[in-house]
């Protein structure tokens, strides 16, 4: 089992977002993930600095850390011809330490370019097109392909690295963990869900199982959980109303009910390492094999100190 750390893009600036990397790859971590947003969830978060730039920084700075982004949608914001290139440019750099994680988006980041962001099966159609041609530009030579919805004309990615990424697809049900394993080369998820590991290994899928871990590290419970309810309240609305919302001022009128207590049932807050390794058990067992650690406590230092002494040795 691999743990990883979160990079909260949404959060911290670039420079920032770099040093707490580099501190993640000292304390032990084996690799970290950062989330790849146009804007962040609420206002108080204030960042959303350009997930690939502080990637390449981060290549720069360091030696034995994973890299993965967190996820990436390569269907609407950007193009996937431009997410072929971009990651295999990143993995020659980082000496193949890269995994590109990829999803179907969300509204929040893919409508700012002004080409609508249309229904769950067309984003789920858009993805499928999207490995295709990503898949196809990793074969090498000159490629094209007449989607539907995404077209490739004559296109070629010039430098491919010896060895190719991972491909790790965002998973929420069976129709998109069974793309993980036909289209991609690994699986990404945000709950400890065996079904979704089971139908990715079943649809033939053998490579990294990711999942992403909500924890608030403070030194009491109620200084975590007061940070997370700040700045996270947004999670607790669920992936329907993640999906869907434009702008941060939509989701703090999403999250105006949200309670401290709401909270408090999503993440694992506090001091109590025991807490913590009972709460990334859940993951494991289920079939995880790369557990993500996304710290929403207000002090990144005292959480990469914490999980330095207290959970990555255990």
């Amino acid at each position: 089992m691999r743990l990883g750390y979160k990079l909260a893009a949404e959060a911290f600036g670039p420079a920032e977002l770099v040093r707490q990397a580099v501190r993640a790859e000292e304390v032990g971590f084996d690799f970290v993930e950062i989330s790849d947003h146009f804007h962040p969830w609420l206002d108080v978060q204030g960042h959303s600095p350009y997930a690939w730039s502080v990637l390449g920084a981060i290549a720069a700075r360091t030696t034995t850390l994973g890299l993965a982004t967190g996820v990436t949608c390569p269907s609407v914001r950007y193009h996937p011809a431009i997410i072929a290139q971009a990651a295999a440019t990143l993995a020659i750099l980082s000496g193949g330490r890269f995994t590109l994680g990829v999803g179907s988006g969300e509204r929040l980041n893919e409508h700012v370019v002004g080409q609508g962001f249309g229904s769950v099966r067309e984003r789920h159609e858009r993805l499928r097109e999207a490995l295709d041609i990503i898949n196809l530009l990793w074969r090498g030579g000159y490629q094209s392909y007449p989607g539907r919805y995404l077209q490739l004309e004559d296109a070629r990615v010039f430098d491919l690295p010896d060895t190719l990424p991972a491909i790790a697809v965002a998973a929420g049900g069976p129709a998109a963990a069974e793309l993980a394993a036909t289209h991609g080369s690994g699986l990404f998820a945000t709950e400890p869900r065996a079904d979704l590991v089971s139908t990715f290994t079943e649809k033939g899928g053998s490579g990294p199982k990711y999942a992403e871990v909500p924890v608030a590290w403070a030194p009491t419970e109620e200084a975590a959980v007061k940070e997370a309810h700040r700045t996270t309240r947004w999670a607790v609305t669920g992936w329907k109303v993640m999906a869907e919302l434009p702008n941060p001022v939509n989701f703090e009128a999403a999250s105006a009910t949200v309670t401290e207590d709401d909270v408090r049932s999503l993440v694992t807050a506090g001091p109590d390492p025991a807490r913590y390794l009972a709460r990334i058990r859940e993951y494991t067992a289920a079939g995880y094999d790369h557990v993500v650690l996304m710290n929403a406590g207000p002090d990144p230092d005292g959480f990469l100190d914490f999980a330095g002494k207290e959970l990555i040795g255990r």
